[in-house]
């Protein structure tokens, strides 16, 4: 029987995951181009995590090495964060989120390999079933928003490889000090790569020093503040009273809220055609046939609700 807690802890992880969704939107209504845009997203998180005694006690109770591999993973939260915001600027806002759904399938694939757990023959035969959607998607958009797909699909190889390597090291620090350690260190990271990225990546590089306009600076803090540290102080209480399976189904319907938002506020839906949500539906499916099947196994630590689009909180 549903209790008043667990009614209240599903209402909380929804405004979760409808808060995330708006970190797509708020991607696209951000002119900075993807460096700086994640640049200050994460400087932003961090400076104030670091005002937190809680952040700083966590760092100095945590073994150098543990440190070290925190800030290892925090250097592929940054080139997730970049290659996301990258598809968006290349693409739009749906098909950023499309692409991140395939963080499912892939993650099913890459942890056990990372985490020296057993594979299982369903999670391929589930990676296989999302490749007519992956087809369907890139079919139904313009040519000129393919660089934006392999971006989006590159995050989503992140999101899986730094959320397996989380779950190896759960247990090994506070979430807020993880979090602040890890989005330090890709901080760190952009700012090294900044000079860089005109070079490598041009369409993703921009100045890092130059402040913001008015209206991307507003919009720069309620993404960090709004759809980064809310929803995980969200999503710390909720967990407490909900089974990893209903947090897992509710969670894998943030991609619906970013399509569904990006059509409603930018008329999206005119831009792709009507094979790219077929292929939507097909990904969509095997994302929460993942979650079923995932669902009864302990839900990880949270801070890597903090750091990814994806969210998948499960072992």
């Amino acid at each position: 029987m549903r209790t008043p807690e667990t009614t209240r802890a599903l209402w909380q992880i929804h405004l979760c995951v409808l808060l995330w969704g708006f970190t797509a939107i708020l991607g696209k209504l951000i002119s900075l181009p993807a460096l700086p845009l994640v640049w200050w997203r994460m400087l932003i998180v961090v400076a104030v995590l670091a005002l937190l005694p809680r952040v700083w006690r966590g760092l100095r109770m945590m073994p150098a090495g543990i440190r070290w591999a925190y800030a290892g993973i925090g250097v592929l939260v940054a080139l997730h964060w970049l290659t996301f915001y990258g598809a968006i600027k290349l693409s739009n806002a749906s098909v950023a989120a499309t692409c991140i759904a395939f963080a499912t399938p892939m993650t099913a694939l890459v942890e056990p390999l990372l985490t020296r757990q057993r594979f299982r023959p369903t999670d391929l035969l589930l990676g296989l079933a999302a490749l007519p959607g992956i087809w369907l998607v890139v079919g139904g958009v313009p040519a000129g928003m393919h660089a934006g797909i392999l971006s989006g699909v590159v995050s989503a190889l992140l999101v899986a490889l730094f959320g397996s390597l989380n779950k190896r090291m759960v247990d090994a620090g506070d979430p807020l000090t993880v979090t602040a350690l890890e989005l330090g260190a890709g901080t760190l990271t952009l700012t090294v790569l900044a000079p860089l990225m005109p070079l490598l990546v041009p369409a993703f590089a921009g100045p890092l020093l130059v402040l913001p306009s008015a209206q991307d600076g507003l919009w720069l803090v309620l993404l960090a503040l709004a759809c980064t540290l809310l929803p995980f102080a969200l999503c710390l209480v909720a967990l407490r009273h909900l089974s990893a399976f209903t947090a897992q189904l509710s969670i894998n319907l943030e991609p619906v809220y970013a399509i569904v938002l990006a059509a409603v506020l930018f008329g999206e839906q005119q831009e792709l055609a009507p094979r790219f949500y077929g292929g939507v539906a097909i990904i969509l499916g095997v994302v929460f046939a993942q979650g079923l099947l995932a669902g009864r196994r302990p839900p990880a630590h949270a801070e890597q609700a903090a750091v990814s689009e994806a969210h998948q909180l499960t072992e």
